[in-house]
């Protein structure tokens, strides 16, 4: 089985718009940042869409982004986090290309994340940083709601300990392998 999309998913701070990028040249492919085409679309930041119109509007706009970029061939696409929790979404990804799943422990995304005041959702309330205890308490929540989806990729790569050259070396070989075999792989 041949496929030219290459979607990746992954809680944040797993690395798809590091990864992303470099695995997209690796091949020979495009990039794109499922957010970040949306952003430069509407000239808003995701939160400031989420935050101005609400989170189903901003998931409409997504899966019509999402069925754009799924038309085009030798692409790598990196998914927002809960892009794979709408069913639409998924059935879009499914029929047009393979789903990558870089996974990372909730211990990582702390050592990755904790200083960021980009990303509300790992907020406290008054939009402090949340303690370590808080953090990976929100973490595990959120990775736990979404682990059906994740399960449902492809490829498993977890990306806690390997440098960003490795798992892109061995992600690249990884898909085209698969070109070649069409099955299901999980590289830890």
């Amino acid at each position: 089985m041949n496929y030219s999309i290459i979607y990746l998913t992954g809680f944040m701070g797993a690395g798809k718009s590091t990864i992303g990028p470099i695995l997209a040249n690796t091949l020979g492919w495009e990039f794109y940042d499922l957010d970040s085409v949306i952003e430069k679309d509407s000239r808003k930041k995701v939160k400031d869409i989420f935050a101005e119109h609400g989170e189903p509007y901003f998931r409409k706009v997504e899966t019509e982004t999402l069925k754009k970029l799924s038309t085009g061939k030798n692409i790598v696409i990196a998914l927002g986090g809960g892009a794979i929790t709408i069913e639409e979404n998924m059935r879009i990804i499914k029929r047009a290309g393979k789903i990558v799943y870089l996974k990372t422990s909730p211990e990582k995304v702390y050592q990755r994340l904790r200083n960021k005041k980009d990303r509300p959702i790992l907020l406290g309330e008054n939009g402090d940083c949340l303690s370590k205890d808080e953090f990976l308490k929100k973490v595990t929540t959120l990775i736990d709601s979404r682990k059906r989806y994740y399960e449902q990729a492809d490829i498993v790569i977890d990306t806690d300990n390997e440098p960003i050259g490795k798992t892109i070396d061995k992600l690249a070989n990884i898909i085209n392998k698969m070109q070649n075999r069409g099955k299901k792989i999980e590289e830890n």
